[in-house]
Parts: structure tokens; C-alpha cells; sequence
């Protein structure tokens, strides 16, 4: 049974107040090429101009300052990939209380390094588990072993009415805004963001956004409640849940306009052209929101849109990761695994003849390391232009090689590139 929301108490007004000289009230910039490209207005909320980076920050404080002073002198507990536990880390720090931060094994260095700097001598980081989910069960046994407090990333009233301040801050910029794009992982934030909107300005659309590897909420609405995915893809990790919440999924399931699951390939794309165009530095959980709106172009022509930047903490390492991906998605680069032909210059061959003259071999790996001769072949092509992509199979194909097209086995893909 769904939460009757007119039992709630969510003030995300009171919330800001309560918040206000920790949390940075971020800008709403209007920009440019987006606009242009869309034809509408459309505005970014800068959470990655946060203080740690992330509207994280605002649920986790919020949180912590309902706590009894009882409470407060146990201490708290959180599991996180990141963005949850630099906003418990530094609210830790302003109140000076001691905190225990579970982090997944896989969470980059960068974000882990964030974490312990904001804490500042207040915290303790464990790395466990592969997933948030992982983390998060072990980060529940520790926090009932020491009778210490829980403060959760997302499943939690309090959590929800500090994310939602980044609405109340929304309306207050742009009172006559009409759609706003909310990154979905655990729902803390979209929970938040729609129920304020729905509360004050109810006219306008909220849609959900989520990666299409760890589509939590869309699983949920197609359970009809929350349900734990088998695999998920760990890419985006500040989004990369295997469970939506319970409170978040009856809140946002019931608010939300729509929910879309978007490529990582194409997060990957917004995040390079955020930094080429704009010198936004955004993670892959921050560029959601952006990267959606390829796939609602008709309705929000000629509107006043807004997009939630959820975060900038990407980390320098991933860039290649990023930019491999992205180049993937829009066709750019194809893997092959090639047999060449029994006959001499078969390797010259496809190099004058089946290549475009502006094509490239980013890969040249021979996969059976005796038969260098005559075995097969693991080949990474960018093609100049992606829409060359079916004339080269032709040539492919014409020129007698035979081969098998990587990107479309993806376990064949993970396994060889």
C-alpha cells in the first residue's frame, strides 16, 4: 500500500532554514547551447558548486541536526558511494560528532580522499563490499553492534526534506519554471523535489532520470514496489542503487511525470561536451539530468526547463573511460574480433582498402598469441564519420573477412576490451 502523502511531513522551507549556514544556496544559470539546441530556456542547478560538491550535503545535515543530543554523543553511522558520505563527513566535522563511513570497495579514490578531508579527524572510512548495497547491510550490522545512529542516503523523511530544498531554492529563482529533470538513485532527491513542487507549484512536470545499467525505480513501478536487481552497471556510481527506497518509491512513483532510463554511453557524451562547451566538471550521476533531454525534445520545446546538476565529483582517472564510452554510444568506435584471409597482405588489405582514408586502428591485439599468422585478430576501429559504420561492414564483407562485431556481445566485449 502506498504512503498517503497528505499524512507527511515534509518542510523543505523550515528545512533551508534550518540548513542555511552550512549549505550553499547554489546558482540557477541559464545556458546557452542548451537552450539553443532544445529551443527552450533551459537552466542548470549547480549542486556540483555545492560544498562538497553535491546536494548531498543538504539531506545528510539536515538529518543530523534532528538527532537528540543523545544521539549526537553515540555517534552516526551511513553507507555510501560517495557524494552521502562527504555530506555526513563534514556535518560530523560542524557538530562535532563522531561518524563511521562504509564505502564500497570499487568507489573512486578521489571521492574517498573528499570524504576523509571534509571529516577532518571527526570520521572513520571502511571500504566494503562491491556494492552501495553491500556497504549498506554491513553499515547496518555495525550501527546496531555499537547502538550508534543511521543516518540513510535517501530512505528517510528527514533526508528527503533536505533534498528537497534544492526545489524550495528552484522556485525562488524561477517561479515560472516549467519542467525540472531530477537524477534518480535511491529517490532522496526526486521524493524530495516533487513533493515540494507538487505542494507549491503542482503545474509543473517532473521527470526522473536514471542510468540505464541500475534502472532501480523503473524495476519498482513494473514490481509495483521496490525490488533488488540481480546486476547492475556501476558506471554511474552516485546513482548505481540495486533497490530504490521504500518511502522514496511510494513518494516519487506517485509525483514523478515520468521516469527515463538513459545510456551510459550517453551520460558519458553530456559529461565531455558539460566540460568542452561549458567547463562544467559534472560525475556521471551529475550529467543525467542533462543527458535526458535528447529523449524529450518535443515537450519542452518553447518551456522553461531545469536541469539538477546532482554533482561534480568526477574523478581525473575516469576521463578515458569516459571518453571510450562516449565515442562508442554515438558509433565512433567499433571492436572486431577478425580472421584474416590465407593469402598474403591480408593485414595491408583491410588497411588501404577496407579503412576510410580518415578512419583509424585504435586496437591491433592478436588473440591467439602462436598464430600470428593466421589467427584471429581483437581490432579497435574509429570511423571519422559514424555513419560510414555500414559501408565499412560492406567493404568488410566484400573483401572476404571474416569476422564477429565485439560491441554487440556485450560479455564478449567486457571480457576482451
Amino acid at each position: 500500500m502506498s504512503l498517503d502523502l497528505s499524512t507527511l511531513t515534509i518542510d523543505s522551507i523550515a528545512a533551508k532554514e534550518q540548513i542555511k549556514d552550512v549549505v550553499t544556496r547554489t546558482p540557477l544559470q541559464y545556458n546557452l547551447h542548451l537552450s539553443e539546441k532544445y529551443g527552450a530556456e533551459v537552466y542548470l542547478k549547480r549542486e556540483d558548486l555545492q560544498v562538497v560538491r553535491s546536494y548531498k550535503l543538504r539531506g545528510a545535515f539536515n538529518k543530523i541536526c534532528s538527532l537528540s543530543q543523545e544521539e549526537r554523543e553515540r555517534g552516526v553511522v551511513c553507507a555510501s558511494a560517495g557524494n552521502h558520505a562527504q555530506g555526513v563527513a563534514l556535518s560530523c566535522k560542524k557538530l562535532d560528532i563522531k561518524g563511521v563511513i562504509f564505502m564500497p570497495g570499487p568507489t573512486p579514490r578521489q571521492k574517498i580522499t573528499q570524504t576523509e578531508m571534509w571529516g577532518n579527524g571527526n570520521i572513520q572510512i571502511v571500504l566494503t563490499g562491491d556494492t552501495f548495497d553491500d556497504c549498506q547491510r554491513a553499515a547496518l550490522e555495525f550501527t546496531k553492534e555499537h547502538n550508534m545512529t543511521f543516518i540513510p542516503p535517501f530512505d528517510d523523511l528527514k533526508v528527503i526534506e533536505g533534498q528537497g530544498t534544492v526545489a524550495v531554492e528552484i522556485l525562488e529563482d524561477l517561479p515560472d519554471v516549467d519542467a525540472v529533470f531530477i537524477p534518480i538513485g535511491g529517490g532522496g532527491l526526486s521524493s524530495g523535489v516533487s513533493y515540494h513542487m507538487r505542494k507549491y507549484a503542482p503545474n509543473v512536470k517532473c521527470y526522473g532520470v536514471e542510468p540505464e545499467g541500475a534502472p532501480s525505480m523503473q524495476a519498482a513501478l513494473e514490481n509495483g514496489g521496490p525490488i533488488e536487481l540481480e546486476h547492475i552497471n556501476k558506471f554511474v556510481d552516485g546513482a548505481a542503487v540495486k533497490k530504490i527506497g521504500a518511502i522514496t518509491f511510494d513518494i516519487s512513483s506517485q509525483l514523478l511525470d515520468s521516469v527515463k532510463s538513459i545510456p551510459e554511453g550517453k551520460i558519458c557524451t553530456t559529461i565531455l561536451e558539460l566540460y568542452n562547451k561549458d567547463a562544467i566538471v559534472a560525475e556521471p550521476a551529475g550529467a543525467l539530468s542533462i543527458a535526458a533531454l535528447d529523449f524529450h525534445k518535443e515537450e519542452i520545446k518553447g518551456k522553461k526547463v531545469v536541469c539538477i546538476v546532482s554533482g561534480g565529483n568526477n574523478d581525473i582517472d575516469r576521463m578515458s573511460e569516459i571518453k571510450e564510452l562516449s565515442l562508442l554510444y554515438e558509433g565512433f568506435k567499433h571492436y572486431f574480433i577478425v580472421r584474416f584471409p590465407q593469402r598474403p597482405g591480408a593485414l595491408k588489405l583491410l588497411v588501404t582498402e577496407v579503412l576510410g582514408p580518415k578512419d583509424d586502428i585504435t586496437r591491433f591485439e592478436y588473440i591467439k598469441k602462436t598464430e600470428r599468422e593466421r589467427g584471429p585478430a581483437l581490432i579497435g576501429i574509429e570511423l571519422n564519420d559514424p555513419n560510414d559504420y555500414i559501408t565499412f561492414i560492406e567493404r568488410l564483407k566484400s573483401y572476404k573477412f571474416d569476422f564477429i562485431e565485439v560491441n554487440k556481445d556485450q560479455t564478449l566485449f567486457e571480457y576482451l576490451v
